[in-house]
């Protein structure tokens, strides 16, 4: 996305006081991408629209809610207007899933052993409609 980014990771099982830690690794990611960013191009400010959010996802969640996070990250530049198809937008792992891409940068296999996605009909469940009221609880 021009603004912003969506990154799903699955890491093992935390006790709490590492969720934290885990976030903040990740800001401190972006931090230093921004300020090597802002050097080359001689500029200042942030790269994205906002702050970066982690939204912590338990193995004690409702599977449908992460699949549903799944399809969601993948709708969204179509549904920003930037492709007239999924598969148009070159940055989403999307591409990799529907094999035009060979997914040298995701694990494909991981996440069809964690998602409760139907994988012979994965194209056409992406494009299924995502309640309002579901996407207002993931953003």
């Amino acid at each position: 996305m021009p603004n912003h980014f969506h990154l799903m990771i699955l890491a093992k099982e935390l006790p709490n006081e590492l969720k934290h830690p885990l976030a903040r690794k990740i800001g401190t990611v972006l931090s230093s991408y921004t300020r090597a960013i802002n050097v080359q191009e001689n500029r200042s400010g942030s790269l994205f629209q906002q702050k970066a959010k982690a939204i912590i996802i338990s193995s004690s969640d409702d599977y449908d809610y992460l699949t549903t996070c799944f399809h969601y990250i993948h709708q969204n530049p179509l549904k920003a207007r930037l492709v007239e198809k999924m598969e148009d937008w070159e940055f989403s792992s999307f591409r990799d899933y529907v094999g035009l891409r060979d997914g040298s940068l995701i694990n494909t296999v991981l996440a069809k052993e964690t998602l409760e996605v139907d994988w012979e009909n994965f194209y056409d469940e992406s494009y299924s409609i995502i309640d309002e009221d579901v996407i207002k609880s993931i953003i």
